[in-house]
Formats: C-alpha cells, structure tokens, sequence
C-alpha cells in the first residue's frame, strides 16, 4: 500500500496537546492530541478490502502492510492522533468526550484528488478513553466492517471498512453489564470516510466559548466538504447549516428505506457529511416495529427507536444550532429552518416510501394509505425487507395465507388474512392508477428494496465461525452485501429462525457490542 502518501493536514491548522501519551484526561482549547497507538506483538489479518483500497489510492495489499493494519511499527511519516469532541448522549449533555478508542492515522489522496480520512478503532487508549482500554472485541469489530460495508452497497452514505484484524490479545468485556465480565478476541478495524468530523466538534468548542477556533473549524469544514458553498460572510454558515440538515434528513430517509436502526444517535454520533457513522448496538429491522430499538441501554424510554430516528435527528440539529449560534446569530432563521426540517424529512420519507411500492408519484391519497399500510404490518408482524420481496411477486401468488406466512413472526389467522386480502385490493387499485408501465413500477421497486440484508442472525453467527477459525461465512456474506439488490443466497430471504430470538448479539445489543 502507498502508506507513505499518508499526510496530516489537520493538525496543521488547529491547536493540539503534543504530550503524546494516553492518560485520560480534558484537554480544554483544543482540537486534537498526539497519541501513539499500543502496538501489537501478534496481530493477524481477517479480511482485507482491496477494492476499497485501490479506490481511495492506497494501492494493493502486501504483507509487510499488516503492520500498519494493526497500528504497529508505523512509518515516519504518519504522525499519529485523536479528537476531541463533546456531545448530548440520551439527550443530557455530556461534556467532553472524544475519540476513545479511534486513532487517526492521518489522509490519502487519490489519482482523482478525492481525500479520505484513515482511521484505527480498537487500537489503544487515547486522552478521551474516560479511564477505558481503547481496545475492541472482534464482535463489534466484525460487526463495524461488514454493516458499513453492506450499507455503502446499499448506496447510503457511510464511513468504510479498510481491514479487520486480530491483535492477538484478549480483552475483557462484559457483554450485557450483567456484571458478568468475559474474555474475547481483540480485533482492530481500520475504517475510512471523507471526514469523521461530528456535531460533537462544534459542540465543543462552542460550550468552551473558543469562537475563533470554532470558526476557523467551520471555515475549514465548508472550504474541503462543502465546496458548493461560495457566499460570505454570516450567509456561509447559514448556507452551511441548511446543507447539514439537507444531509441529515436524507440519510435518515435512507435508514428508513432499507430498516436501519443506529440504536444510539447521540450527538456525538452524528456525521457533519450525513454519514452513518459508530456502528454499534444496531440493527437491521426484521419484524416491522416502529418502537423497536435494538440497544438494551436505550430501554425502556426507547429513545432511538426506528419510528423516532427523524423527530431525534431533528433535536439534534437544534443542539448543532445552538453550537453554531456565534456564527449565525440569527434565532429566527434557526428557527424557520428546523421547523421547517419535519416537513422536507416527511416528504422526503414519504417519496422515498412511493419508490417501495412502486408508485409513480406521491399523490394526495397516498398519506392514508401509509398509515393504514404501517398498522397492518405491525398487527401482522410483517418481516419489513420481506414484504416487499414479495410484493414484487404479487401477481403470481396463488395462495396468500401460505406465502404471506412466510414473512410473519406470528400467527395469520382468518381475521388477519382478511385484513390483508384487502389491502393487497387497494394496493393493487392505486398500482392501476399510475401513469408509469408495469415494468417501470416494477423497476422502481427492485432498485428500491433490497432482497439481501445483513441481519444481526448472520452477523452472531458469522463471529462464531471467525472465534472458531473459519472464514466461509465471512466471505459469504461479503459476496451477499456487495450485491444486495439481487437474491444471491435465497437462503438468506428468510425471516429471522426462532431459535435466535433470545440470544444476545442477534436481537439486542448493548453499547458494548
């Protein structure tokens, strides 16, 4: 790999504590510290991601770059550190918090001039590990670099997964805080985005009253990641601020197109690019649920449940708002502009729901038929990836009792399939009330609805196999992920086997996960 294209140029522009060690500690006015990751005596390569590594111009893989996989006996030239960020977790203001177990190596540019950032997660303690070990398991590791992976096929914006390794190390970790602590497997993730800039950056140098350093972090975060921004003035943090909520909804839409639950959208997990970022306790929806969060620390206020992501990611905006106000200094344009953030997320959303059903346009009706379409699956436990799999095919079902119970958790009894038998009569109705063919509705739906997801099942039992030394499934599923639109595995078209239902790691999670 071209390691020694690896430059750093943000800390060239920002002020940083050049200490070079890992006490946990604040470290007030500044951006960033030097940090020397642990360095590992045995580490081991899982899988790597050449596609993704010719992309972002870092060439092919050799095996002298396993070192630098697994953040060990680094090059001179990358100079080695993490940010610091603040942030509201489960709405309370935290205070400073920071990479705590993420070290940047630095950024590489490739032959088309796009930069992206590189990054080691699970590679030692750093200033903001808050007295933690900055290592990671092998499960969230395995987890990080298949789901971020699997979401950018989806086409929905994500940081990347570069590598996976074993440190050669165990790390203890208490699963479900059940007071119940394990050995396991350390692993190390190098993972990739244009910037891993959050909400929480602006957060905190706003909290610190360091308004000339949160300047110049706006007036660099418009000048590399929003070039489209040319005004002046008060006008480009306004301009900026808009295009942050644009961002933000849309990503949020694109979580509900496909089912995705982040499990813990604190503000510190919220990309400035409308990037999914920290992949933790999530999950892919199985059972259509609207109050469903896969995150055991998110009970029972259920907080960052599915149905509540857009109305969290909007109160999110409002903390981004109040970090920026030094620069704006305009309560009514903050205002208008996140009032009117519902309004663009639900039309948006509801759009973004036409392109599932394949209907050719939003039409006034179409609101009704969404809600009455939500209560059906919810009362008939509807796999949501599922169901539309098989609207696709509504034509050549030939009983709908038997195929419909394919992709329900539960039982469909008489009442229920009547309930269904007529809302497969009103779907039918608006189908024939589009201006568009039946191919092109069709094609709306297939390019829409994925047929492959990378359900939490697959995940538990894909860490299973690499704990145990194989990697079949592991290769399996990168295979599935990278083509999710076409049913590859029919195997994997099914719902979620009842034998998972309980198992920790395959419907909950923790934030530990």
């Amino acid at each position: 790999m071209n390691i020694d294209k690896i430059t750093q140029p943000f800390t060239e522009i920002f002020p940083g504590d050049f200490s070079g060690n890992t006490i946990q500690r604040n470290t007030p006015k500044v951006l960033f510290s030097t940090v020397d990751p642990v360095g590992f005596e045995n580490p081991e390569l899982i899988i790597f991601n050449e596609k993704l590594s010719e992309e972002i111009g870092l060439g092919k893989f050799n095996k002298d770059d396993l070192n630098f996989l697994a953040a060990t006996n680094l090059p001179k030239n990358v100079k080695t550190y993490s940010t610091a960020y603040a942030g509201h977790q489960f709405g309370n203001w935290a205070g400073q918090l920071g990479d705590g177990r993420a070290i940047l190596a630095g950024e590489i540019t490739n032959e088309a001039g796009e930069t992206n950032e590189i990054q080691w997660k699970g590679a030692g303690a750093t200033p903001y590990s808050r007295h933690a070990d900055g290592r990671a398991v092998l499960r969230s590791s395995v987890r990080e670099y298949l789901m971020s992976e699997a979401m950018h096929h989806l086409g929905i914006p994500t940081t990347r997964a570069l590598s996976l390794c074993f440190t050669g190390e165990e790390v203890v970790r208490d699963m479900m805080y059940s007071g119940n602590p394990q050995n396991e497997k350390g692993a190390v993730v190098v993972r990739t985005a244009e910037s891993f800039l959050r909400f929480g950056h602006f957060e905190l140098m706003s909290a610190q009253k360091e308004i000339k350093t949160l300047t110049e972090l706006t007036d660099f975060t418009i000048k590399n990641y929003f070039k489209n921004i040319t005004s002046q003035g008060e006008q480009k943090y306004k301009d900026f601020f808009s295009e942050v909520c644009t961002k933000t909804a849309d990503l949020m839409v694109e979580w509900f197109r496909v089912g995705f639950v982040h499990g813990v959208m604190n503000t510190d997990n919220m990309s400035i690019l409308g990037l999914t970022i920290d992949y933790g306790p999530y999950s892919m929806m199985d059972e259509y649920d609207l109050n469903f969060t896969p995150n055991t620390t998110d009970l029972p206020g259920r907080r960052y449940a599915f149905g509540k992501q857009g109305q969290i990611s909007q109160w999110n905006l409002w903390q981004l708002a109040n970090a920026l106000f030094p620069l704006i200094k305009d309560e009514k344009f903050l205002e208008e502009t996140l009032n009117s953030y519902g309004n663009y997320f639900w039309k948006a959303h509801d759009k973004m729901l036409c392109r599932k059903f394949g209907f050719d346009e939003l039409k006034k009706e179409d609101e009704e038929f969404f809600i009455n379409w939500q209560g059906l699956m919810q009362e008939l436990q509807f796999d949501y990836t599922l169901l539309f799999n098989l609207l696709e095919k509504l034509e050549s079902i030939s009983d709908i009792k038997t195929d419909f119970q394919k992709i329900s958790y539960g039982f469909l009894d008489d009442a229920k399939i009547e309930k269904l038998e007529d809302f497969i009569q009103i779907y039918s109705l608006r189908l024939k009330a589009n201006t568009i063919s039946k191919e092109e509705s069709l094609d709306l739906m297939r390019k829409t609805n994925p047929k492959f997801l990378l359900r939490n099942y697959l995940l538990f039992e894909c860490i299973e196999e690499i704990n145990n030394g194989r990697t079949e499934l592991l290769q399996k599923l990168t295979k599935a992920l990278e083509n999710p639109y076409e049913e590859i595995f029919p195997e994997f078209s099914v719902t979620r086997p009842p034998n998972y239902d309980d198992i920790s790691g395959c419907s909950m999670l923790s934030c530990s996960s």
